[in-house]
């Protein structure tokens, strides 16, 4: 698929991904197949979660087994495109407060507890992830994207 004024009116059709946001994006990204998959892309836009581990093993009986303790989540990582994760981000926040499919997400996942800032940092992922989709594919924005088993 060639890069130009027709992906920009492609990932025009994504709400809350307007002319400015699908032009930086052409820019920042200049094509949709350097990423095989969306975590790939997280990771790129700063989405990725970074995790951490030690003492992973332990001596016993003079064999070494592994710990079942739970990996300690850091965060988010820090080496990444910030105008990236700035303008994902940026259309999240626009996302879940103007009526359509992404607040409807948004809204249940606060209805199921989630905190804001995590259910906008999800809502960013989703709407990253649909980018990606919507621009390997040439497809048209559907709101099936939003099922969980995109998520």
């Amino acid at each position: 698929m060639s890069e130009g004024p027709e992906n920009v009116e492609q990932l025009r059709q994504i709400p809350s991904i307007g002319p400015i946001r699908s032009a930086v994006l052409l820019g920042i990204l200049q094509t949709p197949h350097r990423f095989r998959t969306k975590r790939q892309l997280w990771t790129y836009s700063g989405f990725g979660i970074e995790t951490h581990s030690s003492a992973d093993h332990r001596s016993v009986g003079g064999q070494l087994q592994r710990v079942k303790k739970q990996i300690s989540i850091r965060g988010l990582n820090r080496n990444c495109n910030h105008d990236l994760k700035n303008l994902f981000k940026g259309a999240a926040i626009v996302a879940s407060s103007k009526p359509g499919p992404f607040q409807e997400f948004y809204t249940a996942l606060l209805a199921k507890g989630i905190r804001p800032e995590m259910a906008r940092l999800t809502l960013a992922k989703k709407i990253a992830t649909i980018v990606l989709i919507v621009w390997k594919t040439g497809a048209c924005f559907d709101a099936q994207h939003l099922k969980p088993q995109t998520a």
